[in-house]
Formats: C-alpha cells, structure tokens, sequence
C-alpha cells in the first residue's frame, strides 16, 4: 500500500467527485488537527450527495460528526430520520478525564461532546444508539463485542474499539451494494 500512488499522492477534497468512488468511508479521530476534515464544506457537500444517490456510507467516531453536518436540500442533517451511533459521552469523557493530566483537551475536539452534537441533528434523541457498555474491544474473532448501527445504506460505530465488527459490517454492506 505505502508504494501505491494513491498513497501516496492522495487526491484533495476539491479533486474528489462523487462520480469517482463507490462508497464513503468516514474515519474518525480527535483533537485540532481533525477539525480541518470535520468542518470542510466541500466534504459536506460530497458526503451528503452520497445520502442523496443512496451511495454506501460509513463512519466510525468523530466521523459521524462529518455525516452529521452534512445538509439535505431542506436543511437537515443526511442523518435526520436514520438511526446511528458514534463516539459515546462516556468513551469521550472518560477518554479525556483518564489523560487529561497529561495530554490536556487532546481528547476534546469541541466543547459539546460527539454523542450531543449527532444527537442534535437527529429526529429523535432516541435514533442515537448508545450500546452496550464497552468492556473489551473487539477483534476479528471476537466480533460480537464491536458494535454497529445499520440503516438503509448508512452504517456506524461508536470507536477504535468496534473496528472490526465495522469493517466487517461496511465489506458486506459494499457487496451488496
């Protein structure tokens, strides 16, 4: 991979076309440096014209925060009306509180926390999933600890933690796209 050209002369946002790819893939992550990827208006406009064509999308942690600022032509979230999930209150605070000491707000990207701001560009409070208390992360063999939300052609998850069970949710619903 490290010696394809696609990576390592990735595309910029501005290059990318909805008539390039197949799907959409929103990884997530935390602190300043994410705020550039969070906040693009051109990554909006891609991701919600994905919504709009039904295109495969997924996201995982602060990637939903990128799925839900992304606006419909009525001026709602592409998220108002599905179900999701996304970075946890308490994986972020939680993440925060234990490091803080030591690495400051790196764990806080925005003052509201991820699971309000996607809860806010909801339908319904209850359309966030929280799931079931993360105790261990899950791995290729142990999928059943990951967790993941479907709806229609939209898949989330919660953190590094559900890695695997998304990945292997998104591979599926890709094969069935």
């Amino acid at each position: 991979m490290v010696a394809s050209p696609a990576f390592t002369h990735p595309w910029s946002y501005e290059q990318v076309g909805v008539e390039d790819v197949d799907a959409f893939l929103l990884p997530g992550g935390h602190a300043p440096g994410m705020k550039v990827y969070l906040e693009s208006s051109r990554l909006q406009e891609l991701v919600s014209t994905a919504f709009a064509r039904q295109m495969p999308v997924g996201a995982i942690c602060h990637g939903v925060v990128l799925a839900s600022r992304a606006r419909r032509p009525d001026g709602r979230s592409v998220l108002y009306g599905l179900r999701t999930t996304a970075l946890t209150r308490s994986l972020e605070l939680g993440a925060w509180a234990l490091t803080a000491l030591w690495l400051g707000d790196y764990y806080r990207t925005y003052p509201i926390t991820v699971q309000q701001e996607v809860t806010n560009a909801l339908a319904k409070p209850e359309d966030f999933q929280v799931g079931p208390v993360p105790i261990l992360r899950d791995a290729s063999g142990h999928l059943n600890r990951g967790f993941a939300v479907r709806d229609a052609t939209y898949l989330s998850a919660r953190w590094p933690g559900d890695a695997h069970r998304f990945a292997s949710e998104y591979v599926a619903m890709l094969e069935r796209a």
